[in-house]
């Protein structure tokens, strides 16, 4: 199953003009074994409601910080939006997901099975 993680926040504009479009590649691939987890970069919890009620995937809870910290060392993340995608093993497919993804939807290809 291929994965993605989502690090974003409600006071990013880019994240806020990204988080429709991978929403809109997401559902139209989403008879497809791929799942989407939000984490977020927002600075209080009712921010983190609000924007993830944008959102149709998963996502770490807000309170959870360290975990955030974690996976943001991880796959060295510098700034947001940033769209991490793994493959089934949890290997990293492509660090650059936004523009993948962005790509993909210029061209008309709503599958998440070519990466």
């Amino acid at each position: 199953m291929t994965k993605g993680i989502y690090f974003s926040a409600h006071w990013c504009p880019p994240c806020r003009g990204f988080t429709p479009e991978l929403a809109k590649f997401y559902n139209t691939c989403a008879d497809e074994k791929f799942m989407i987890v939000f984490i977020s970069s927002d600075r209080d919890e009712a921010s983190f409601k609000e924007y993830y009620n944008e959102m149709p995937w998963s996502a770490l809870k807000f309170e959870d910080r360290d975990a955030k910290a974690k996976l943001s060392e991880m796959f060295g993340v510098q700034g947001i939006p940033t769209f991490i995608i793994l493959n089934g093993n949890g290997d990293v497919v492509e660090k650059g997901g936004r523009g993948v993804v962005m790509n993909k939807i210029g061209n008309g290809d709503f599958s998440a099975k070519s990466w």
